[in-house]
Parts: structure tokens; C-alpha cells; sequence
């Protein structure tokens, strides 16, 4: 008689462990987890005109004098303007030496729209923004038409655009930039808060908040669908055109957004530095702005800010010491060290040590 064999049952593969599901709290902590280092970030700098921490060498006072807050506010404006630069340079691959035509189109846009309209700081702003998007959706389109030459001939008709405004600044026409002196802020435009050096606090935290506003755009965006073609742009611009998407349309609008956010910039530059200078004008502004971004990580989350707020520092504050030696040349040897010991950039060596 031959046994009848039974089957045996296949073990079921194992449920999700439940603290995985989206609605637990474990699911909840996950999606959580990567804003916790920004919130933390943001959260200290927000209560650092709190602190009266002395901290000697670094800083000329405390934590929370004038001085300290001004330094900070300008370190945090060039963070902001280096990761707006990087949504064309690392972002999408274009290298454009004309961004300082837009800072320096925010910073003496809104101060002749407040001297010769009348206008006050926010309706000054705000047309000098709508404007400056404008120019930059014309200019735009002229010079990326140009990349039918290559890159270099992108590059080079930006260079040619903010040398012809930096030109037009110095020549001061009819005395309304001021020419090498540059203007000084018309405080009768601008809120009582944001003028003087007690209320240096207050231009501190608009400092941040203009940080947080290119951050939230520039992150939000590349996380986006358009984020991620001007990724794919950047690595191979043909493949995109084969999908059937138009490399001209998404580079355009990168130059827009970035040049807009530049126009921003420059009205928080005006108010940090209580005037308006012709250096904003120069494309040597924009060389600054693209070495924060290498020196930080070109295409990083963070690099570009680290990179703008430690070029800043340093560039501030070298002078200060009492070295023997030229601040900039020193400047010019750590960018150099930091180039060769990461390659790509600041934020790279904390990936790299992990892998």
C-alpha cells in the first residue's frame, strides 16, 4: 500500500511589519526625519540674536551686537544668492557669467524706484522684481539660443550682458547710479524697523527669511518633475529631446527662476549693506558667486549655502586679522586647498567618509 505524501504548505512571505505603514508613528517619523536637520539649522540661527556668547577672534563682539548680526545677515543673503546660481550651474549645467546683472538690477531697481517714484520698500520691490523677470525671460531666450555654439557661447553673451550693465552703472547716467560711490539707502523709503543700527536684528531675520524662501523654492522644485529634467538635461540634453521634451523651454525657465530670485537678492543686499555699490554690477560678482558653489558642491542640497556663507565670512574677516599677508591671496590658497582635497566640494567630504 503506498502512502499518500501530503504537501507541505509553503510558508507565507511576512506581512510589512505594522510600525512601517505610512499612517503609524514609526511611518510618520521616517517621512519626518529628513526635515529635522534643516528645522534644527533654522531654529538656531533664528534665536541667535538671543545669545550675548562672546566669542573671541571669530567675531569683533557678542553674538547679538550690531556688528556680529550685520555679518551674519550678509553671510546668509550670499548663502541664499549661491544656491539660486547653482539652479543654473549645478543644477541644470548652464554656466552663465551674467547673475550679477540681476542682483545688482534688485539692489538699484528698488532704490531708484524708491527715490525717483516715490514708492516705498514693498511696491519698489515687488516692480522691481516683475521687471527684472521680464528682462530676464528676453535676455534669457537671446542668450540660450547661443548654445547652438556650445556653452562657451552661452556663457560669454551673459558675460557681454552684465558687462554692458556694469558699464552703464559706472558711467552714472544723468547721476542716477551714483557711478563709483555707488547710493546710499534712501531711508525715507524704507520701514522705520529695517533702518539703524538698533534694529540691525530685524534685517538679520529678513536675511533668513529670504534664505528659507530660496531654499523652500529651490528644493521643492528640483524635487519636482522639472527638477529632475533639468537633471536630465545637465547629463545628456539630447536624450530629453528624444522623450519629447524641450530642453529650451525647461533651461529657460531655470534662467528665469534663478535670475528672479537674484533680483530678490538684491534688495536684501541693498538693505544689508545700506546702499547700493557698483561691485554688485561686475561679472567678477558673478566669478564669486560660482566659486561659493564649487567650494561648497555644485548640484548639492547644501553645498552652495556652505560655500556662500563661508566665502563670506572668511572674505569679511581676513581682513580683521592681523596676518602679514594679503587676506585675498590667503583666500585664493584655501579655495585651492579645498578644491584639491574635495574635489567635490565641502559637503562631499561627509559622504565620502561614510562610504
Amino acid at each position: 500500500m503506498t502512502a499518500t505524501r501530503t504537501p507541505r504548505a509553503t510558508p507565507a512571505a511576512p506581512a510589512p511589519a505594522a510600525q512601517d505603514a505610512p499612517g503609524t508613528k514609526e511611518g510618520l517619523l521616517r517621512r519626518l526625519r529628513p526635515a529635522t536637520v534643516p528645522v534644527a539649522v533654522l531654529l538656531v540661527l533664528a534665536l541667535l540674536p538671543y545669545s550675548a556668547l562672546d566669542v573671541p577672534v571669530l567675531l569683533d563682539g557678542p553674538v547679538n551686537s550690531p556688528g556680529s548680526l550685520q555679518l551674519f545677515a550678509l553671510c546668509l543673503v550670499f548663502g541664499a544668492l549661491a544656491l539660486g546660481y547653482d539652479l543654473m550651474f549645478g543644477r541644470t549645467g548652464l554656466l552663465s557669467f551674467g547673475h550679477a546683472l540681476y542682483i545688482a538690477g534688485g539692489s538699484y531697481g528698488t532704490q531708484l524706484a524708491m527715490t525717483e517714484l516715490g514708492l516705498g520698500l514693498g511696491p519698489a520691490a515687488l516692480l522691481t522684481l516683475v521687471l527684472g523677470a521680464l528682462a530676464a525671460l528676453v535676455l534669457g531666450a537671446v542668450s540660450l539660443r547661443t548654445l547652438a555654439l556650445g556653452s562657451v557661447g552661452f556663457a560669454m553673451v551673459t558675460l557681454a550682458f552684465a558687462q554692458a550693465g556694469s558699464i552703464y552703472v559706472e558711467r552714472n547716467p544723468g547721476g542716477l547710479t551714483g557711478g563709483e560711490e555707488g547710493l546710499p539707502l534712501y531711508v525715507e523709503g524704507v520701514p522705520d524697523a529695517l533702518v539703524g543700527v538698533g534694529n540691525t536684528v530685524n534685517v538679520y531675520w529678513l536675511a533668513l527669511a529670504y534664505l528659507v524662501l530660496v531654499a523652500a523654492v529651490v528644493w521643492t522644485v528640483t524635487a519636482r518633475p522639472a527638477g529632475r529634467v533639468w537633471q536630465a538635461i545637465r547629463d545628456n540634453e539630447q536624450r530629453v529631446a528624444v522623450l519629447g521634451r524641450s530642453p529650451f523651454a525647461h533651461k529657460l525657465g531655470a534662467f528665469v527662476l534663478a535670475s528672479s530670485l537674484a533680483v530678490l537678492g538684491g534688495v536684501l543686499h541693498l538693505l544689508v549693506t545700506a546702499g547700493a555699490t557698483p561691485h554688485t554690477s561686475t561679472p567678477e560678482f558673478t566669478l564669486t558667486l560660482l566659486v561659493m558653489v564649487v567650494l561648497g558642491g555644485s548640484g548639492t542640497r547644501w553645498g552652495p549655502v556652505v560655500g556662500g556663507v563661508l566665502f563670506t565670512y572668511l572674505d569679511q574677516r581676513l581682513g580683521g586679522w592681523d596676518l602679514g599677508v594679503e587676506p585675498m591671496l590667503i583666500l585664493g590658497s584655501l579655495f585651492v586647498l579645498a578644491v584639491y582635497l574635495a574635489p567635490g566640494g565641502i559637503t562631499a567630504l561627509g559622504r565620502r567618509r561614510h562610504t
